[in-house]
């Protein structure tokens, strides 16, 4: 293999016409140059100077492999200043990996911040299960990818895990339900009521059962939805009641209620799986940011009580 750092030293002998004047040129010795290039006519297996008087020129060889490093300076230099663009996040793709709820509140103005601060940047987000999500992170397919439940063993496959917020979820009653007018509800109030599961078994639906199980009694789940949106209809239609992550109700059916739930409040962990040593991307360092800055205005907005134009009553 050619050394190319001996290669630029070839051609800077060769541009300057004298071992004496490269030398000088690069900082170095007449000694150490005569020494870098006989280790490069040993790598090359032919002569690439030859004397003449006080000086040297170029074998065909030389020139030869002086074009070369030219090509090949000009790459470097241009790697190096796509590389500084990349630390400096002035280009480069970001890819994430989410899952629905936390699309409209939580990834959409972040993103719309990461796009303001590095245009230049491509952003791929895309709908994904988590379990595929924190793979393809494992593997350097995705940048970041939203979970629940974060992998046990997220150090040992060179994982970060960085905690965002906490979602806590809230009760959706019909409209005219008969706890509707009380503000905050203790968990047990909803023991005898009919459900509405409005998540499949997983990480999501895991902080409402154990809630129902610490607080002495399981859910009658009379209706099964897989997402919020169909959750809410079925409550709004009397079919039962649900527990809905905030994040989640982004978007509310006007007829239904909602209401803060207590002893105990289920809550859901969201996280961000990343890269160990990704940090140091700025674009990254952006997104995550970001996340919590949408994180803080969530839980700065006041949550509105009832369904859209109602009216409630303030009682406990």
């Amino acid at each position: 293999m050619i050394d190319v750092r001996r290669m630029q030293v070839l051609r800077a002998v060769i541009t300057s016409g004298s071992v004496t004047a490269a030398a000088a040129h690069l900082g170095y010795t007449p000694s150490a140059i005569s020494q870098q290039i006989a280790a490069l006519e040993k790598e090359a297996g032919m002569a690439l100077l030859e004397r003449v008087g006080r000086g040297v020129r170029p074998t065909e060889a030389g020139l030869l492999l002086t074009r070369y490093t030219a090509v090949i300076s000009k790459h470097l230099a241009e790697a190096e200043t796509a590389l500084a663009d990349l630390r400096a996040g002035r280009e480069g793709r970001l890819t994430v990996r989410y899952f629905a709820s936390v699309g409209p509140t939580l990834l959409a103005p972040a993103l719309a911040r990461v796009r303001g601060e590095h245009p230049a940047v491509a952003i791929d987000p895309r709908l994904a299960d988590p379990d595929d999500a924190v793979a393809e992170v494992s593997r350097g397919d995705a940048d970041v990818a939203l979970v629940v439940r974060p992998p046990a063993d997220a150090p040992r496959r060179g994982l970060q895990v960085v905690h965002l917020l906490d979602d806590p979820y809230r009760a959706v009653l019909p409209a005219g339900h008969p706890l509707a007018p009380k503000r905050v509800l203790d968990l047990t109030d909803l023991a005898g009521e009919p459900w509405v599961r409005s998540e499949p078994p997983g990480p999501c639906l895991a902080p409402v059962t154990d809630a129902c199980a610490a607080a002495g009694f399981s859910p009658d789940f009379a209706a099964t939805s897989q997402d919020y949106a169909t959750a809410q209809g079925f409550v709004a239609a009397g079919l039962g009641v649900s527990l809905v992550p905030r994040l989640g109700l982004s978007a509310r059916h006007p007829g239904v209620a909602v209401r803060r739930v207590r002893h105990p409040e289920p809550v859901r962990a969201i996280h961000a799986v990343i890269r160990a040593g990704s940090l140091e991307q700025p674009v990254l360092r952006t997104l995550l940011d970001a996340f919590r800055e949408s994180a803080g205005a969530g839980r700065a907005t006041p949550e509105a009580e009832g369904h859209v134009g109602s009216r409630t009553r303030n009682s406990s």
